[in-house]
């Protein structure tokens, strides 16, 4: 893919070094490793959004597509909101936002750099209602405005790819690359669940999407009813410690622990 090759060429210490000392992820202030600029992950993201987009079919149901694009530009006005309380609007330059919902089985939602949203049919009976979206919603543009995917990314580029610098990693490893872009942001997961982040990860996003539904005007206390029943939906999960997402036990716990902070922000 021509975009790939236009990443520059950069030492992975000399990065880590500078990247490290400022990177921090919203709400937690967490270190975060961060290889590539977002200006050039939204590049990547465009061109591979328009490639899903048109290779998938879209839902032919009006009213279930316009309630995933009223509840998407609902979030969108509250992560503007709130990076601009911040002081901090810059974090969101360069996003095109755009919500869709896709005709597939797959229990799946998912948010690439630069505010590109898929919703898959498969989460709808599990949402039940646009507050329930907006559950999944929330969490998955907080995974993107969080930089997760991006420090997953740059995870992989060190941990599969060596460390070589990026361009020569676009270079000679282009395919492997390119699907690192992908398993980062979920496309084409079909795991029966939302992507398996990191449990850090998770719970950030947990956290920062119940921050942003309530400032959508979406009840966040709905977050517990829509998490539990994605756990009824389950069968065989394994032990916490064998799995890198939360259990379900512990996700709700700690959304239940962060819902008076939400609150605050909910005005219906």
């Amino acid at each position: 893919m021509k975009t790939f090759r236009k990443i520059r060429e950069i030492s992975l210490p000399i990065v880590l070094l500078l990247i490290l000392s400022c990177a921090a992820a919203p709400v937690t202030g967490r270190k975060q490793l961060l290889l590539i600029p977002n200006s050039e992950l939204n590049t990547m993201s465009f061109q591979q959004y328009s490639e899903f987009i048109s290779s998938n079919k879209l839902s032919a149901d009006k009213q279930q597509t316009a309630m995933v694009k009223n509840a998407g530009l609902k979030i969108q006005r509250a992560v503007e909101q709130y990076f601009a309380g911040q002081g901090n609007s810059s974090h969101l330059r360069g996003y095109e936002w755009e919500f869709n919902l896709v005709e597939d089985e797959a229990v799946n939602a998912w948010c690439m750099p630069g505010g590109k949203v898929v919703v898959y049919t498969g989460i709808l009976p599990v949402t039940k209602d646009e507050t329930g979206l907006a559950v999944v919603m929330g969490h998955e543009i907080a995974h993107a405005v969080a930089n997760h995917g991006n420090e997953r990314m740059s995870q992989g580029l060190v941990t599969q790819l060596g460390g070589m610098a990026l361009a020569k990693a676009l270079e000679t490893k282009k395919e492997e690359t390119q699907n690192l872009f992908l398993a980062a942001y979920g496309v084409g997961a079909t795991v029966g669940v939302l992507l398996p982040y990191s449990r850090t990860h998770e719970s950030e996003a947990d956290h920062l999407g119940l921050i942003f539904m309530a400032m959508a005007g979406y009840n966040p206390n709905e977050a517990v009813a829509f998490w539990e029943r994605m756990a009824a939906g389950k069968s065989g999960a394994p032990p916490e410690f064998l799995s890198t997402h939360p259990s379900d036990e512990t996700r709700i716990r700690k959304i239940k622990e962060a819902l008076p902070e939400a609150m605050q922000y909910y005005k219906p």
